[in-house]
């Protein structure tokens, strides 16, 4: 099964290394990356508008300038709650232990990885999305 994820991550070398990745696996993905909070909400109004309901999984960074990973998580629930909802993947340094606290406890987020993304870890992802979609 082909799954849709969106990287939403300003920085254009993690955005690399984590499509890289996702294109290393096993798996079978459409990729779209968005450079910014705003673009990837754009991204969601155009792919539920072609393909009548959002991405499998997002990557998203959380601190981007401009609307940042809380925002785009605020905006993802409250603009599409008609839609099933992604999983959605935190990718970030986590220079902020807070935020490692909150997004552990962030019921829109399925799960965080520091950057890099690995391969384990994203095998471990796609095993948990078989699993969800099983269900």
């Amino acid at each position: 099964m082909k799954l849709t994820t969106f990287i939403i991550d300003d920085d254009l070398v993690s955005q690399f290394a984590t499509r890289y990745c996702i294109q290393q696996s096993h798996g079978d993905f459409d990729i779209v990356t968005c450079s910014s909070g705003e673009e990837g909400i754009q991204a969601c109004f155009n792919y539920i508008e072609e393909h009548n309901r959002l991405p499998d999984i997002i990557f998203l960074d959380l601190v981007m300038d401009g609307m940042n990973g809380w925002d785009f998580l605020e905006n993802l629930q409250n603009l599409f709650k008609g839609h099933e909802l992604p999983s959605v993947y935190v990718l970030s340094a986590f220079a902020n232990a807070t935020d490692r606290t909150i997004a552990k406890r962030h019921r829109l987020i399925a799960g965080y990885v520091d950057k890099p993304l690995s391969r384990s870890y994203l095998e471990k992802i796609l095993k948990e999305e078989e699993r969800r979609r099983t269900v």
